[in-house]
């Protein structure tokens, strides 16, 4: 196995930064990758043990389980988000500690089968939702009152499209090294 740094191990395809310039063909490129998600994850995922899904991603990292419950959790709690930005005005989201959910039974030793499924209804809904917005639609914010930063649904839809192919670059350069 090759010497990686911590960060590249954290941040397998970068930290998200958002682009100074969101034009339709990126956010498009975007929701593409919403849309597909649930598909590349149950790929990154197949054929893997219970014992290798007990196998953290990185020294002190979330196992792949928890990663994949982890997935599940926080494109629940984005769908939710958008739904509130898209029918209250400029809501304050309510924030939920992730690094405890990941610690519940559910996330700990749930099947990563129930997220799955779960994701697959729920990118779903969630591309119908996003393939119907209008420009003024993606313009509409929430604020995160951890942060207090005022984010358009323009621009968190790119961090959600960076979440999840984050997780699952996780999952595929662990079995790259490991060879699995």
């Amino acid at each position: 196995m090759e010497n990686l740094s911590l960060e590249k191990l954290r941040y397998p395809i970068g930290a998200f930064t958002k682009p100074t310039n969101i034009d339709d063909e990126l956010l498009n490129e975007w929701i593409e990758d919403i849309e597909a998600l649930p598909t590349l994850l149950k790929q990154a995922v197949e054929g893997l043990s219970d014992e290798q899904l007990s196998l953290p991603y990185r020294p002190e990292g979330w196992t792949l389980r928890q990663t994949v419950n982890h997935v599940a959790d926080s494109h629940i709690n984005a769908y939710c988000r958008f739904k509130l930005a898209l029918t209250e005005d400029t809501p304050t989201i309510r924030p939920y500690e992730e690094q405890f959910w990941a610690e519940l039974e559910d996330g700990r030793n749930a099947p990563i089968e129930w997220s799955l499924t779960l994701l697959e209804a729920l990118h779903k809904r969630w591309t119908v939702l996003l393939k119907s917005l209008t420009k003024e639609q993606f313009e509409r914010t929430f604020v995160h009152p951890a942060s207090g930063d005022e984010n358009t649904l323009r621009t968190v839809t790119g961090m959600y499209s960076w979440h999840g192919r984050h997780h699952t670059a996780h999952i595929t350069e662990l079995r790259k090294r490991l060879e699995i």
